[in-house]
C-alpha cells in the first residue's frame, strides 16, 4: 500500500508542473550508479530539472568506472550526481586536468563517513568507551569483540592495520571478521534488538546507521601518512589514524555547464547532509520503497531546505509544493 501511495503522490506532483515546464533545457543525459544513495540523488535531481527548469533528464544506469570512461571518451552523461572520485582513479584525475568537466558541489555533506562506531546506549552508560582508549582500557565493556569490515573489501586492509596499530587483541579484544556486509549489518542489529554491546566498522550513508543511533569512537587525529601507509596488506608498522572523510560529488561536462547556467547552479545547490541520506535510506527499507518514493518523501518533508535550491522561476512552477 505504501508503494501505491507513494508513486500515486509522485504522479500527481510531477503532473500539474510538467505542464508548466517550457522546453528551456532540452535534453540531458544523467548517470545513475548501482547503489541506493545514488538512485534517491538521481530521483530528486531529475524531478526538479524536469519539473522546475524544462528538463528532459534521460538516466543512464552506470557504476563508476563505466561512467568515468564513458565521461573520457564521448564526454556524455552530462551530470553524475553522485561520484567518489576516491574510487575513480586516473582517468577522472586526466578529465580534471583536461578541463573537460567540473566539480560543482558535495553532494553528500560532509561526504562518505567510516568509522568505528559504538551504540549510543552504550556511550551514555559509559561515556569513557568514546574514545579508543577507553575501549582498550575497558575491553570487557564492548563485549571483548570488535566487528570488523567484511572480507574482500576496500575497508578491510586499513581497519585491520588499524586493529594491529591499537593491539586490539593484546588489549582482550577479539576481532571478528565478517564474511559479508549483510552478517555485519546483522550483529549491529541484534545488538540493538538486545540492547548488548556493539563494537565494529561502518560507514555512511547506509541504512544501518540511519535506523540504529550510533557513536563515532574517536581514533585519534587524521594523519594522511599513516592512513596512506595503511591502505598496505603488507604494512610492517601500522600507525593509528582516524579514517578521512571521502568526497562525494556531483559533477557535469564543461559544455553542459556553459549550456546550461541555471541548471548547473541547481545541481551546484543540491546536497543532503550524510545523516539525512542514511535516515532516507533507513526510511525506504522500512517501506520496501523505490528511490522514487523516498526522494518523494524527501520533498515533502524538507520543502525550506530544497526549495532553497530552486531559482524564482523554478520556485513559481513548483510553487503548489512548498504551500
Amino acid at each position: 500500500m505504501k508503494r501505491t501511495f507513494y508513486g500515486a503522490v509522485f504522479a500527481t506532483i510531477a503532473a500539474p508542473s510538467a505542464l508548466l515546464a517550457q522546453d528551456q533545457c532540452g535534453e540531458v543525459s544523467m548517470a545513475e550508479m548501482n547503489w541506493a544513495s545514488a538512485k534517491i540523488v538521481v530521483a530528486a535531481s531529475k524531478f526538479l530539472l524536469e519539473q522546475g527548469y524544462g528538463c528532459d533528464v534521460a538516466v543512464v544506469p552506470s557504476d563508476t568506472t563505466p561512467a568515468v570512461t564513458s565521461l573520457s571518451e564521448n564526454n556524455e552523461p552530462d551530470i553524475v550526481p553522485e561520484l567518489w572520485p576516491n574510487s575513480a582513479g586516473v582517468v577522472y584525475d586526466k578529465l580534471k586536468q583536461n578541463g573537460k568537466i567540473v566539480e560543482l558541489t558535495s553532494v553528500l555533506d560532509p561526504g562518505g563517513v567510516e568509522g568505528w562506531w559504538i551504540p549510543s546506549y552504550l556511550a551514555e552508560e559509559h561515556p569513557e568507551l568514546k574514545t579508543i582508549e577507553g575501549i582498550l582500557e575497558n575491553p570487557d565493556l564492548v563485549g571483548g569483540m570488535f566487528n570488523n569490515c567484511p572480507d574482500g573489501w576496500g575497508c578491510r586492509i586499513a581497519s585491520d592495520n588499524l586493529s594491529r596499530a591499537f593491539d586490539l587483541e593484546g588489549h582482550g579484544i577479539e576481532v571478528f571478521n565478517h564474511g559479508s556486509g549483510e552478517t555485519l549489518a546483522t550483529s549491529m542489529a541484534s545488538a540493538f534488538e538486545s540492547k548488548e554491546p556493539w563494537f565494529g566498522y561502518y560507514w555512511a550513508p547506509t541504512t544501518p546507521l540511519g535506523k540504529y543511533d550510533m557513536v563515532s569512537v574517536d581514533l585519534g587525529d587524521y594523519d594522511e601518512e599513516s592512513h596512506a601507509a595503511n591502505q598496505n596488506a603488507d604494512n610492517p608498522d601500522p600507525k593509528p589514524s582516524a579514517f578521512p572523510t571521502a568526497p562525494v560529488l556531483t559533477i557535469v561536462t564543461k559544455e553542459f555547464s556553459e549550456k546550461h547556467p541555471e541548471e548547473t547552479q541547481l545541481l551546484t545547490n543540491i546536497t543532503f547532509k550524510t545523516d539525512t541520506m542514511s535516515s532516507l535510506l533507513a526510511w525506504q527499507d522500512e517501506n520496501n520503497a523505490t528511490a522514487e518514493e523516498a526522494a518523494v518523501y524527501y520533498l515533502q518533508n524538507n520543502k525550506d531546505e530544497w526549495s532553497s535550491w530552486l531559482n524564482d522561476d523554478a520556485k513559481e512552477k513548483l510553487s503548489a509544493l512548498l504551500k
